[in-house]
């Protein structure tokens, strides 16, 4: 059923809609991920990887519903169920139980740079079809790129 006409051509709209459900999975993992590390994180610097672990929480819940309500939008319903974010993320297994913060500093690199390295694909992806959602992927791609620098910055051994 549709409900929403979308202005993009059929064509067109495939390729974003497949760009705005892959962003929504991996924004709806990364928060996931990201929380599931700040309530395990044990440490020396555990507060302060605690409290960075919340502002990705923060900033991957702020998009995917940016990314949602784009999707919408354009007519195509928004999939952020469980079984479908399971079956779809680009983001690797999170070990259980209780995590050292320099291993939840490395866990969060990786699943940042798992996402970036997609975001920057629909970025591409979407530049000719759809400007409106590539200029949403490229603000979501540079605030993960700050999150990413961040947490690079709390593993370094000068």
């Amino acid at each position: 059923m549709n409900v929403v006409k979308s202005p993009l051509s059929d064509t067109d709209l495939k390729t974003v809609a497949d760009a705005l459900q892959g962003a929504l999975v991996d924004l709806v993992d990364l928060a996931l991920v990201a929380k599931q590390v700040h309530w395990s994180v044990v440490g020396p610097r555990f507060r302060s990887v605690h409290l960075q672990l919340d502002e990705v929480v923060g900033t991957a819940r702020t998009h995917s519903d940016t990314v949602a309500e784009r999707a919408s939008a354009l007519g195509v319903s928004p999939d952020g169920r469980a079984a479908t974010v399971a079956a779809g993320s680009g983001i690797g297994e999170v070990p259980g139980g209780w995590v050292k913060d320099e291993d939840a500093v490395r866990v969060l690199v990786d699943a940042l740079g798992a996402v970036i390295a997609r975001m920057r694909e629909r970025v591409a992806s979407t530049a000719e079809p759809d400007p409106v959602s590539q200029d949403i992927f490229i603000q979501i791609t540079a605030d993960l790129e700050k999150h990413h620098w961040m947490f690079q910055a709390e593993n370094v051994n000068v």
